[in-house]
């Protein structure tokens, strides 16, 4: 409890207490216990001089999962609380992108302490691999499909340590109480949803996925041979039982029991078999790091550092489209009333551009190699980098912030990546009553992460290795995201805060969508930031994604037909797309209200929590 007493007094963090320690109720005594804790939540919100004390809202790409993060934040929990409730439920009914068997980052401000923190909860290699882990015995890359269903793609489960790293420094309301909703609706059974139902059905997922191969996936999610109807009334006792197991003997429990020595041998029994031990699973550690953070205007952007690429492209892709744009009156494109003119959205592709180079050579799990975040987004190098601003037929490369910067060049420290990740992911928003905030990114990796399913608690494991660069050098020269072990591999993930010229909370913002985050996301944000626009019809826009030379952009929505015209016209190389897999969830703290976006891409929605009058 290192932070969590800046928050309240002892008086009422003992009354608190009091109501939760009788948790165990039922009927009107648990209408009671609810309602004493609702009074206290607006007790400590209202001695709080926060601007919308006693409204919250959250955002996420599943009902279900909205409505437990609802419940937390009505009983007086922090964000960490109702995100932990949220993503327990997200890892049920939407294991495609998420869950237990996987990881992310979780960007925590607390408002009373005013830290602004990431948890880093990236999964790590095991520790018998080393950089041929993709290699085949002749020295070759494997395939990318022979990586992914494998348990070679494997790494450490951290989802659970995360959620109890933060519990521990922020948390308000009992740790097993989080996971109720979840136990309760695994038990019970949630109704499938139109999405998962469409990912089980892709015959082209099917084609390449094991998941109706695999031993107890199958029998999950493809019951007689089917895939799970829509509106399927789908049960999961492994994961009500897990859930119960996790709420009440806590985190050591998952990585030090039973569940551990499932995790393993589900792997070695895997063909190809990886390396991953119960015992890499018990080692597996948090790191807390501080977010990274960059000036746009008057706004300060604030995202997740190494190996995330969020704090480094976020602040990048903003500060080089205003310089970009600095002195160019905004105006809407013709025809439009929701995208940029021309010149705008060149800037917003050429700023895309420049930092998916940077990012893609420099970026990766800084406890292990040397990465300039810090000189990535000075404003010096940022200057400097302007001036590189490449012709849109040309290929965009890195550039040397030791150079620029130091006088010592760097970029020859690495050999150059592109390597993708896929977009198996999730992303939630939350503010609580008190002014706290969680942006958090979590992930399996590709869709239903390895395909490998863990029997004993009913969910499937990660493929995330393969965000490692699977072919580990470039002219004999080792990359950043190389393999190692123990290292974590690089992420696209950017769950971002932004804060006004007050440094008070004004966006909660991310997205999933695999390497393509980064352009999700700064959208997001410059829809809004500079754009004029409200954070759903910011993240109603066309997709963008400007790295490489090619610039995608998504034509099935509206807009994207006349942002694509812009661009062809403006000399780009532009590859029209039907769909994007975006999952944006945005809110933005305006003046006297909270404003919420839920992705419509997905299946989200947004619960607003508004102070009552008794």
């Amino acid at each position: 409890m290192r932070f969590k007493l800046f928050l309240m007094t002892a008086s009422l963090l003992t009354a608190l207490a009091g109501c939760q320690s009788n948790k165990e109720c039922s009927g009107a005594d648990c209408v009671t216990n609810e309602n004493a804790i609702s009074r206290e939540a607006k007790a400590l919100a209202s001695a709080s001089d926060w601007r919308l004390s006693g409204y919250a809202m959250a955002t996420a790409a599943n009902p279900y999962a909205v409505q437990a993060a609802e419940a937390v934040l009505q009983r007086g929990g922090h964000a960490v609380d109702a995100a932990i409730a949220a993503h327990t439920v997200l890892g049920l009914v939407e294991p495609q992108s998420s869950g237990i068997g996987g990881g992310g980052f979780m960007m925590v401000y607390d408002r009373q302490s005013n830290i602004t923190r990431m948890y880093d909860g990236r999964e790590t290699a095991p520790s018998a691999i080393d950089e041929t882990l993709f290699l085949d015995e002749d020295g070759d890359t494997l395939g990318y499909i022979t990586s992914w269903q494998s348990g070679l793609s494997v790494g450490v489960p951290s989802i659970v340590k995360t959620y109890a790293r933060a519990h521990e420094d922020f948390g308000i309301l009992d740790w097993k109480t989080l996971f109720t909703d979840a136990e309760n609706l695994a038990q019970n059974g949630f109704t499938v949803s139109p999405r998962l139902n469409g990912l089980l059905s892709s015959e082209r997922l099917r084609g390449a996925m094991k998941l109706d191969d695999n031993a107890g996936s199958k029998d999950y999610f493809y019951p007689n041979g089917t895939p799970l109807a829509v509106g399927t009334q789908r049960t999961n006792t492994a994961y009500a039982s897990l859930m119960h197991n996790i709420g009440t003997q806590g985190a050591d429990w998952f990585y030090n029991g039973p569940i551990a020595q499932a995790i393993e041998k589900a792997v070695s029994s895997a063909s190809p078999a990886g390396s991953l031990t119960a015992q890499d699973i018990a080692k597996y550690d948090v790191v807390e790091r501080d977010a990274l953070c960059g000036p746009f205007k008057t706004y300060t952007i604030c995202s997740a550092p190494p190996p995330s690429s969020g704090g480094i492209t976020q602040p990048m892709i903003l500060g080089l489209y205003e310089r970009f744009t600095d002195e160019i009156d905004y105006t809407s494109a013709t025809g439009s009333n929701i995208l940029p003119s021309a010149q705008h959205l060149s800037a917003f592709v050429d700023a895309q551009r420049i930092a998916y180079a940077d990012r893609d050579h420099y970026v990766a799990d800084a406890d292990f190699v040397t990465v300039p975040a810090q000189d990535l987004i000075n404003p010096s190098y940022l200057d400097a980098r302007a001036k590189d601003r490449f012709a849109p037929a040309q290929t965009p490369t890195a550039g040397d912030p030791g150079k620029v910067l130091h006088n010592t060049p760097i970029i020859d420290m690495w050999g150059r990546d592109t390597s993708d990740d896929k977009p198996g992911t999730t992303h939630i928003s939350i503010v609580d009553v008190y002014g706290n905030a969680v942006s958090m990114t979590a992930t399996v990796e590709s869709p239903f992460g390895s395909s490998i399913w863990v029997e004993e608690g009913g969910f499937v494991l990660n493929n995330e290795l393969t965000d490692f660069a699977r072919t580990p050098r470039i002219n004999g020269k080792l990359v950043a995201n190389a393999p190692a072990a123990n290292k974590r591999p690089r992420s696209s993930m950017s769950p971002t805060i932004v804060f006004d010229e007050n440094k008070d909370l004004f966006m909660v913002t991310g997205s999933p969508g695999g390497n393509s985050i980064i352009a999700y996301t700064s959208k997001s944000l410059l829809g809004v930031l500079d754009w004029g626009l409200d954070a759903q019809t910011a993240a109603n826009l066309p997709n963008i994604i400007a790295r490489g030379k090619d610039v995608k952009v998504e034509t099935g929505v509206d807009g994207g037909h006349l942002a694509a015209d812009i661009l062809n016209q403006s000399g780009y190389l532009v590859e029209e797309r039907d769909g994007e897999n975006s999952g944006i969830h945005t809110i933005v703290a305006r003046k006297d209200h909270f404003e919420g976006a839920a992705d419509t891409r997905r299946e989200g929605i947004i619960a607003t929590i508004t102070p009552t009058n008794e």
